[in-house]
């Protein structure tokens, strides 16, 4: 097994991470202690929602004054521990190797796609405009977890974005799904999402893994209501019953565990993307994660050894050179799914290796894709390492 070291104390000052519990009363005045000085172009939280999230914001505008400044409330928290729960982590990227510019989007409910790319649009074009020197750019996008928009507004977005990389992930709620909350400076914000535009002298990666593998069970969606991502029928049974059916289980013990271990997945040109099941209504209804109708063909998928994959794909991410750092926007059922197979600890070991920091998600943006049951992220280099993409 191929070991990763840390970056360099030199690479780590390119970007700042830094933790805190989440019960601490002085939390942004702590992550402004450990990140060290700025000027910062961006700060971004990942809080765990049982901190207090209006003293939190509130204080983190303060301290990080003159910085962009985003975040979203999580289903746990990837720091140096690894997976980690019941923390807040901040990610600082620094004025003298970024540039950044946010985009707010207040009211999910009434999104006009055709204003939104506009906007988007406009802002990129600004970016460019007022850091001309910076070679690298890409948009991260934060989003409420439980506003069920997040498909199409990833598809608006990713129309003004042009040729400009989008990742992002929804915000969650540990696994209590009642709210999620967006940060946007001292703001905190639900039904809502915030979009960062950033150029950066580092080059960079991103990056979309799963370890799934499609089998030849599949099943039919035959009722459906798309607006709340609800499963009535699939094959004309009972949702949860014809699911519980296909993995012999029974319908009344269906947990989160088993919708990690046995996702779905709906076939999209030649990769097969999960659809994966948030609950199980009490009236036996499946609720999905991401966009879901009538007439889907869902194929059952099985996984792969987590950690064994999770390793190898992030080994390649430090060839030709090691990433300085890693931001990921890893699904909630990736987690969930290490602790039922008792390998937490061995995943833990692997981000904290190489260098992941990030959260938990309800969902994971990537390209014009709202996506489940998988790693999204970015991985950054120093500033003139030679990528293969770069040629």
């Amino acid at each position: 097994m191929k070991q990763a070291g840390r970056p360099t104390d030199a690479h780590a000052s390119i970007i700042r991470r830094a933790c805190v519990p989440a019960a601490n009363l002085r939390a942004a005045e702590d992550l402004a202690g450990m990140l060290g000085p700025g000027p910062f172009a961006l700060v971004i939280v990942f809080t765990s929602p049982d901190a207090d999230l209006a003293r939190l914001s509130a204080q983190a505008a303060q301290v990080f004054a003159g910085a962009r400044l985003i975040g979203c409330t999580t289903a746990g928290e990837i720091s140096d521990a690894g997976y980690d729960d019941n923390t807040i982590v901040a990610v600082a990227l620094p004025a003298s190797h970024f540039g950044a510019e946010t985009l707010t989007i207040p009211d999910l409910s009434r999104l006009e796609p055709r204003d939104l790319t506009t906007a988007v649009a406009r802002a990129r074009e600004a970016l460019a405009r007022d850091y001309p020197t910076l070679p690298h750019a890409f948009a991260m996008l934060l989003v409420d977890g439980l506003s069920v928009k997040e498909d199409e507004l990833a598809s608006a977005l990713s129309a003004g974005l042009g040729s400009m990389p989008l990742l992002g992930g929804s915000a969650g709620d540990g696994t209590r799904f009642q709210q999620t909350f967006v940060i946007d400076g001292d703001r905190l914000l639900r039904n809502a999402a915030v979009l960062a535009f950033v150029r950066s002298a580092c080059p960079m990666r991103i990056f979309n893994l799963d370890h799934l593998i499609p089998t030849k069970k599949r099943m039919v969606v035959t009722l459906a209501e798309p607006r709340r991502r609800i499963v009535r029928r699939i094959n004309d049974e009972p949702a949860a019953q014809e699911y519980a059916r296909l993995l012999g289980k029974d319908p009344l013990q269906l947990t989160p565990f088993n919708f990690a271990a046995h996702p779905l997945a709906v076939r999209m040109g030649e990769r097969h993307h999960v659809r994966a099941v948030q609950q199980v209504t009490p009236d036996g209804d499946l609720v999905f994660f991401s966009a879901i109708d009538e007439g889907v063909v869902l194929t059952l998928a099985e996984p792969q050894d987590i950690a064994q994959h999770l390793e190898h794909e992030l080994d390649r991410l430090s060839e030709p050179a090691q990433p300085v750092a890693v931001v990921a926007f890893d699904c909630i059922l990736r987690r969930l799914e290490a602790q039922e197979r008792q390998v937490t600890g061995r995943v833990s070991d692997i981000l904290r290796r190489h260098g992941v920091t990030g959260f938990s998600t309800y969902g994971e943006q990537f390209g014009a894709l709202h996506v489940n049951h998988t790693m999204t992220g970015i991985a950054f280099y120093a500033p003139g390492t030679a990528l293969p993409e770069d040629g």
